[in-house]
């Protein structure tokens, strides 16, 4: 199932920023970055946000791009994970995996449990879905310098054909 093209699915979650967050909400000031991630147990997950992080102001403040990170884990302990890291970034929490379903599927991971498959989301100020990347392995991951790259290149990715 593809989401290119089609309207995101909207979605209002706690963030560990305080209150919530819904994506129409943020989609008045540019495009967002719905991005899925599997847990505060995986590493490629903490990598791909530490890319996030780094840049999310620069492109907040430069392209208008807001950085949405979601899982299934409860706001104290993404707020425990996101201090750990020295993440500059609100993580959102999908306890009921509700929204993340919408996007992707779920998987088991033998020692996790159930868990998000990772994706990553670009979604324009209209709402539509521009960019899909979802893992097949859990090393394979679109970081924050491509997000900036497509955006920029309006939602084209004119060398690597991943759209």
């Amino acid at each position: 199932m593809s989401l290119v093209d089609e309207a995101a699915p909207d979605f209002e979650l706690e963030s560990t920023a305080g209150g919530t967050v819904r994506l129409s909400e943020t989609l008045t000031e540019g495009p967002s970055v719905v991005v899925l991630f599997r847990g505060t147990w995986c590493s490629f997950c903490a990598e791909q946000l530490q890319t996030f992080s780094a840049l999310a102001y620069d492109m907040h403040r430069h392209q208008g791009i807001d950085v949405l990170p979601v899982t299934n884990v409860p706001v104290s302990e993404l707020t425990e994970y996101r201090d750990l890291y020295d993440l500059r970034l609100q993580l959102l929490s999908d306890p009921g995996f509700e929204i993340s379903r919408k996007y992707t599927e779920i998987t088991e991971h033998p020692d996790h449990g159930e868990h998000t498959r990772a994706g990553t989301f670009v979604v324009d100020p209209e709402g539509i879905v521009r960019y899909e990347h979802v893992s097949e392995h859990s090393a394979d991951r679109t970081y924050a310098n491509f997000v900036r790259y497509f955006v920029k290149r309006d939602y084209e990715d004119r060398y690597f054909d991943r759209v």
